[in-house]
């Protein structure tokens, strides 16, 4: 039987799988993720994130908790009502994995923001509820080169894609003529960010340790009333502004 270093222990059965070993394990808690939004997408990706040793995570949230989350957030509790969502998620994942680091950025993700933060990690998954946020997230991860997961859900659907900069296509390519202005609160099953949640962080997972195939290029769609899932294949527009020079 294999006798792992001390601190390896927890992840012991992650480390049994041969695309993982030590060395992975390694890359897991060298990788510095950023998460933008610690609501209902952000919750399942920031437990598994520490569940598999990511070793540093941020944590970008402007919010405080509310009782209308509680069907979807599970990172936040009834005790934490009227909290700060970064400094509620980031207590529940220091109590869940005391190797880890967490960074907490509590301000709106604009692009001056941005492009401070971002340079500071491997990669950035979006967990968010707005299309804005998004773009953001998508012209400065293209303008540094740096891969990001996009997670999505509605109704009882949800899709996932991940971006890999300088290839196309980038989410402009997806969404040219979104209105930006529209907001409005969507119907949603709560389990549903759960089930895209988990999947951005497998998908972040591969990314780190360099394995499978990522979903570049393709979005997964699922549909949970007909159990269903289906695949696009995504084409960069050649008149993109972001990602076609």
């Amino acid at each position: 039987m294999t006798e792992y270093p001390k601190e390896f222990l927890r992840y012991e059965r992650q480390l049994i799988l041969p695309q993982v070993g030590e060395d992975g394990q390694r890359k897991l808690l060298s990788a510095k993720v950023l998460v933008v939004g610690t609501g209902g997408l952000g919750s399942p990706v920031l437990y598994y994130l520490a569940a598999a040793g990511v070793g540093t995570l941020g944590l970008v949230d402007s919010d405080t908790v509310e009782i209308t989350n509680l069907n979807r957030q599970i990172i936040h509790w009834e005790k934490d009502l009227s909290r700060p969502k970064v400094i509620s998620a980031r207590e529940k994942l220091e109590a869940f994995n005391s190797q880890l680091k967490i960074n907490t950025y509590q301000m709106l993700f604009d692009p001056h923001t941005a492009r401070e933060i971002i340079p500071q990690y491997d990669l950035v998954i979006a967990a968010v509820d707005n299309l804005e946020t998004r773009r953001v997230i998508n012209e400065v991860c293209f303008a540094l080169e740096k891969p990001w997961i996009e997670g999505g859900v509605k109704d009882f659907a949800g899709l996932i894609t991940t971006f890999r900069p300088p290839q196309g296509p980038c989410y402009q390519c997806l969404y040219p003529d979104v209105n930006l202005r529209e907001k409005r609160p969507i119907g949603l099953m709560g389990v549903m960010p759960g089930v895209i949640g988990v999947l951005q962080a497998q998908e972040a997972i591969k990314l780190i340790l360099g394995i499978g195939t990522p979903l570049a290029g393709r979005l997964l769609i699922f549909d949970a009333l007909e159990t269903r899932f289906e695949t696009i294949t995504l084409a960069r527009n050649p008149q993109c502004p972001i990602c076609s020079h």
